[in-house]
């Protein structure tokens, strides 16, 4: 089992976030933590898949995964490069192949109109009014760290395919998946989707105000899932 994992953030997110996630789960499960800075703008999809390779140079395979942008970019990396991917910690899909109308990708390119049309103080005072005052928070942290390239950023999250069903289900690898059954944004019903199209995955799910009351809720989740995943595969499939 990897030593390693390397964790991306979600859209207009960022690493400090990766950390309040994944560090308590995976440390207890015996994974150094890797948490890339994102590299604002256009190219933020790319810079992320960069620092896998250079991830995977440094250490070999390793455990990749993310929260919902960054879930879909770990599983595209892991479905182009399946030697380089020891296995997948997914937290929060939002969609599978084509954003289209998805809510997480519809959300991301509002925000990104009422940054360019109102600025980014009067954009969060918004948002601020509609979600709990951690996530106002965090949005206002990641999304000053984003400076001039967070519109871009959103956009580039929300047009950027996920991997498809199809291509999901050629992974052979352990994969763990959380969702949170109650979040409008990253419907439970699309984690549980790429659950079935995965051999072997594993899904955990927990509610929003779980998720709030304790940010590692949701890497903790994600990390059962994984080692459920890492341990059925080892035992190999039931006898007959």
């Amino acid at each position: 089992m990897t030593d390693t994992a390397v964790l991306l953030p979600g859209t207009g997110s960022d690493d400090v976030f990766i950390r309040s996630v994944f560090t308590v789960p995976l440390t207890a499960a015996g994974v150094t933590l890797v948490a890339p800075e994102p590299v604002p703008g256009p190219d933020l999809g790319h810079r992320h898949r960069l620092s896998l390779d250079a991830a995977f140079d440094a250490h070999g395979p390793v455990l990749a995964g993310g929260i919902s942008f960054g879930a879909h970019l770990a599983a595209e990396w892991a479905c182009a490069h399946p030697s380089r991917c020891a296995g997948l910690l997914l937290a929060l899909p939002a969609w599978h192949g084509s954003p289209v109308d998805c809510p997480a990708s519809v959300a991301a390119r509002h925000s990104a109109s009422l940054v360019q049309r109102d600025g980014l103080d009067a954009t969060l005072a918004s948002a601020a009014a509609d979600v709990p005052t951690w996530l106002a928070d965090e949005l206002s942290r990641a999304w000053r760290r984003h400076g001039s390239g967070l519109v871009d950023s959103l956009l580039a999250a929300a047009d950027r395919p996920a991997p498809t069903l199809g291509q999901l289900a050629a992974l052979d690898i352990p994969v763990g998946i959380a969702a949170v059954r109650d979040d409008p944004l990253h419907p439970a019903s699309v984690a549980a989707q790429w659950a079935a199209a995965i051999p072997g995955a594993e899904l955990r799910s927990l509610s929003f105000a779980d998720f709030g009351a304790d940010r590692s809720a949701l890497g903790r989740a994600a990390v059962e899932a994984w080692q459920a995943s890492a341990a059925n595969a080892k035992a190999g499939p039931p006898s007959r």
